[in-house]
């Protein structure tokens, strides 16, 4: 039996992974009280030092939000995208087992090949790059380990805390004439903000996969479009990258109420990073 710390009436008793990360950093917002864990604090290929730390603490859930995202670097550094993506998650999953606690992790578009305009949760996957099969790495190493999981699959990720395509674009305008972005990529830009919000839902909902993002889909170039006037539209052929692409990862959400359109997502981003 797991003996638990007296918990006061109408909290949660919190950890946040990776909350130094632009995802992580929104969720410190939504999640005040939480323990909050930089990768300093816990690194989560060591799977000694994660169960001595959850153990230590005995929450009542545990929110992973790190991750190695860099999807071409992934293809140079595949050990450490195996370790970070894949096994840490597995390390996290049998640690929240040993202390009873929920777990919520965060998944990818890309474990689906894009074969297919829209995929729902139930779909299986097929990646096509190393940071896909890290992901599912990921995926099954948790539900390998434990049940009492919610395993929320995003995309196209934009807060105001970090590297993102918005302030790509923002810096790319203004050091260019024209901006050249491809028009053959489909997804659904996701707001760091309304994800971490939506988060305190999916906790009290029944364990499994669940695909969270803003709704609305669009290519690279028409989200590109809605940041700047000064974009071009160009084939993924003329722009190659190391990782191949899925050339449609939009997610359907067909468990919960959707949240709002990207577009107003967007809106308000550009308020807050000029206020």
């Amino acid at each position: 039996m797991v003996c638990r710390k007296p918990m006061v009436v109408g909290t949660i008793e919190t950890i946040i992974i990776g909350s130094s990360g632009m995802l992580g950093y929104d969720l410190c917002k939504v999640f005040p009280d939480a323990v909050k864990l930089t990768h300093k604090e816990l690194e989560i290929t060591n799977r000694d030092h994660v169960l001595e730390s959850i153990r230590k603490i005995i929450p009542n859930v545990v929110i992973n939000a790190a991750a190695y995202t860099d999807v071409d670097g992934c293809e140079d550094k595949q050990e450490l995208a195996f370790q970070v993506n894949g096994y840490g998650p597995g390390h996290i999953a049998e640690a929240c087992s040993i202390v009873g606690a929920k777990l919520v992790h965060f998944s990818t578009d890309y474990i689906f090949d894009g074969s297919k305009k829209e995929y729902v949760e139930s779909d299986i996957p097929n990646p096509i790059n190393v940071y896909g099969h890290s992901k599912l790495l990921g995926e099954n190493k948790i539900i390998e380990k434990m049940n009492d999981y919610r395993i929320i699959r995003i995309s196209w990720l934009f807060g105001i805390h970090g590297k993102n395509f918005v302030e790509t674009m923002l810096r790319l305008s203004r050091e260019m004439d024209t901006v050249k972005v491809v028009n053959d990529q489909f997804g659904k830009p996701t707001y760091t903000m309304d994800l971490a919000n939506k988060v305190k839902e999916i906790i009290e909902l029944d364990p499994g996969i669940y695909h969270i993002t803003n709704d609305g889909i669009c290519s690279w170039y028409e989200f590109a479009s809605a940041i700047i006037d000064n974009t071009v539209p160009c084939t993924s052929g003329e722009f190659p990258k190391k990782a191949k692409r899925p050339r449609y990862s939009v997610l359907t959400n067909t468990k919960t109420k959707p949240m709002r359109h990207w577009k107003e997502a967007l809106k308000d981003y550009l308020k807050e990073r000029n206020a």
